[in-house]
């Protein structure tokens, strides 16, 4: 399990949507959901046509996700690259 610096700042969040907030919002389909652990933002994996979870960290820093998918329990921070057991 690895562990980064930026743990600290995920805390308990409401989730934005049920489904990926930005293709709910288009119309669009995902593959896997991720959740913002700075903001709740709901966004789809790198699987998906529109990786909206990245795009979410790129235009607001926020650093760690966490699965949002059903018996998935890990989470991820994009600044250091690093997978850890949920938070």
């Amino acid at each position: 399990m690895a562990t980064c610096p930026h743990l600290s700042q995920a805390h308990d969040v409401t989730p934005s949507a049920r489904g990926c907030e930005d293709c709910l919002k288009t119309g669009d389909a995902w593959v896997h959901l991720r959740l913002c652990k700075i903001c709740g933002h709901v966004g789809c994996c790198d699987s998906s046509k529109n990786k909206h979870a990245t795009k979410h960290f790129h235009q607001t820093k926020h650093p760690i996700i966490k699965s949002f998918e059903p018996g998935e329990e890990w989470g991820y921070c994009y600044v250091d690259d690093a997978f850890f057991e949920t938070i």
